[in-house]
């Protein structure tokens, strides 16, 4: 097998969501670290490989593809031994694409990345309360749609949960999560965290991210 070359950096949820199926999969592969406050992704030779200059990026010997969830469900589907974390079957498939594009549209580009992003590149101070008031709609939603499921999808670990746990994860740094409120989402993440490949695809970079973001000493209007 050709060895796999992922490129973006620990502290960006959405590369830990493929680090995390990496792991999952048991598959080979090098993480070649992005720095992009440092404009890595800016450069020619990466611009060439990806022109949305975005992370995480995959490399093997079929090209080049980027947005983490078609990472993962490209890896499941061409290197998975079984289908569990993708499933074949049309119905359970259509829920964790929908979970997909949840993250997607909402939790990371809708929540979490605009407000990191505001404090990490554009030096913002301030988080707005209508941001926070945003994250615990997800939250919401998230609890939700765990109702009597050990997984977001299902009872089955899936992609989906991959991409939740990166994002929650995330979102917690400036949130943190209710036990009273949301008792289903900290019992899910318990299981999570249980994944022997966890702490290192995603626990040690979730807390990087905590740790930078923290620096910046912002506070949340009221």
């Amino acid at each position: 097998m050709v060895k796999l070359l992922i490129y973006g950096l620990e502290a960006s949820p959405p590369t830990r969501a493929c680090l995390l199926t990496l792991k999952a999969l048991e598959l080979p592969f090098e993480l070649v670290h992005v720095n992009l406050l440092n404009g890595e992704h800016l450069t020619p030779e990466f611009l060439q490989k990806n022109p949305q200059h975005t992370v995480p990026m995959l490399e093997d010997d079929e090209g080049c593809i980027w947005d983490s969830h078609a990472i993962m469900t490209y890896l499941v589907g061409k290197y998975g031994k079984d289908d569990a974390l993708y499933p074949l079957d049309h119905h359970q498939r259509a829920i964790v694409d929908q979970r997909l594009h949840f993250d997607s549209g909402l939790m990371f580009t809708g929540a979490l990345r605009p407000i990191t992003r505001g404090i990490l590149m554009l030096g913002e101070t301030v988080i707005e309360q209508s941001r926070i008031d945003a994250v615990a709609e997800i939250y919401d939603l998230v609890e939700l749609f765990l109702g009597d499921n050990d997984f977001v999808a299902g009872n089955e670990l899936t992609v989906a949960d991959f991409s939740f746990v990166s994002s929650i994860s995330g979102l917690w740094i400036y949130l943190p999560i209710d036990p009273a409120k949301y008792p289903k989402i900290l019992a899910w993440l318990e299981r999570i965290k249980e994944l022997p490949y966890y702490e290192e695809a995603n626990g040690m970079g979730a807390t990087q991210l905590e740790t930078i973001v923290k620096s910046k000493n912002f506070t949340i209007a009221t």
